[in-house]
């Protein structure tokens, strides 16, 4: 595997993964601009409309048919929070040229209707089309309305809501209901043309081909050409760029018909010393990354107090959260034996046993990055938003060399910033 980055212009950027894993190439485009509240329910919603045509294809009937023309290819499209950035994502997935049973422009037709869906979409009268901006209104509200079916996934968005309360990262990523009515086809294409100006923008192309015809074809892209350089508009967040205060727990109880205790905590981690994301990634799996975890072993095993129990790092916030389902009841029983983990791990408490099953745990997962393309992107595209370059590889090492003092010494920096309890 081979991967590159160049710039196309500034604020504008290729990255290229030369791979002979897989019989497909995948294309990916994302726009990066910093969340904000006014606009965070735009962005979901033109990604949604951008989907629906282009000057070309003005219809996703049309859409389907040239994709299924081209060997059944696919696309998709979504938006993420990366730290306090609303990433949107654009997806296409062809056929490599070099299985084709007869030689085509696969890849130059493939990058042009991918950066069409982007960057060249059906309009009238210099704004979107009705119809479909009143269709995706109507989509994203079921979305935003539904989040609360998945008491697990809401429970979690919560307790991020609170502990990030006022900040971006806060802010949900499909945005609010009360800001759709607002929302024309006329302010949406207006939002869009200034964004797409100033964003930061990431093209990616994985799979068996050759770069620097890649390179040609978006250099000679007319939509690419359209574009202005720009200072692109993004916040970057990394380890040492999440210096936070130290704060007294919040402690956030909601009731709703559960039959089920939600517990989620938010911790705060005020190591910012560069590298300590690796020491972070083993701190979190030693804590609940696992089977073997200190969480997993003790609050679910042992006391049988739960009936799941995990934890996850964030890395770009450097934060970790603690998700647990419970028997209602069982609250202040959970709570203290999950405090009792997080004081273990300070005081040493674990073994060199622990410390080599959580690393084989992270390395299994690097292994895994290599295999699906997609992820292999994501990661490439979270160390461009953190300006924090590590290959695969490195990746690895960095983890294999963690030591238990490091990781006693980050578990100190650790504080309960939310406590969040969805009960009945």
């Amino acid at each position: 595997m081979n991967y590159q980055k160049q710039e196309i212009k500034e604020g504008i950027t290729l990255h290229q993964i030369d791979t002979k894993n897989y019989k497909t190439n995948l294309y990916a485009i994302f726009l990066a601009t910093p969340l904000k509240r006014e606009n965070v329910t735009k962005d979901a919603l033109l990604t949604a409309v951008l989907r629906r045509g282009t000057k070309n294809l003005k219809t996703q009937e049309e859409i389907n048919q040239k994709l299924e023309m081209m060997y059944g290819a696919s696309f998709d499209c979504g938006v993420e929070k990366t730290g306090d950035n609303h990433i949107m994502k654009f997806y296409l997935e062809t056929l490599s040229e070099e299985f084709l049973p007869k030689p085509e422009k696969l890849t130059k037709e493939s990058i042009q209707i991918l950066l069409d869906m982007v960057f060249n979409p059906v309009i009238k009268n210099d704004c979107f089309l009705e119809e479909y901006v009143d269709g995706e209104k109507k989509n994203l509200k079921q979305i935003i309305e539904s989040k609360i079916d998945n008491k697990n996934k809401y429970a979690y968005e919560r307790c991020i809501e609170e502990m990030f309360k006022n900040e971006p990262y806060g802010l949900y990523r499909y945005g609010y209901v009360e800001d759709l009515e607002a929302i024309t086809k006329e302010n949406l294409y207006a939002y869009y043309q200034n964004l797409i100006q100033n964003c930061k923008i990431d093209i990616f192309c994985s799979g068996i081909m050759d770069k620097s015809s890649v390179t040609q074809i978006i250099e000679e892209n007319e939509n690419i050409q359209n574009l202005q350089a720009r200072k692109a508009n993004y916040i970057i967040n990394n380890e040492a760029t999440e210096d936070k205060p130290k704060t007294e727990p919040n402690v956030v109880t909601e009731s709703m018909q559960v039959t089920q205790g939600k517990l989620v905590i938010g911790l705060d981690i005020h190591e910012t010393a560069e590298n300590s994301r690796f020491i972070a990634s083993v701190y979190n799996s030693i804590l609940g990354g696992g089977a073997n975890s200190k969480l997993f072993q003790n609050v679910r095993e042992k006391q049988s107090l739960a009936y799941t129990v995990g934890s996850s790092y964030i890395r770009a916030k450097n934060a970790i959260l603690i998700r647990s389902g419970i028997e209602i009841q069982n609250y202040q029983k959970a709570l203290d034996t999950i405090k009792d983990q997080l004081e273990q791990i300070k005081n040493g408490d674990f073994s060199e046993e622990d410390l080599k099953h959580s690393k084989e745990l992270i390395l299994a997962s690097i292994e895994g990055i290599t295999e699906e393309q997609d992820t292999q992107i994501t990661y490439y595209y979270g160390q461009e938003l953190s300006d924090r370059f590590a290959t695969v590889e490195e990746y690895a090492k960095k983890i294999e060399k963690v030591t238990k003092q490091e990781v006693i010494h980050l578990a100190k920096t650790i504080t309960i910033h939310t406590i969040y309890f969805l009960k009945d």
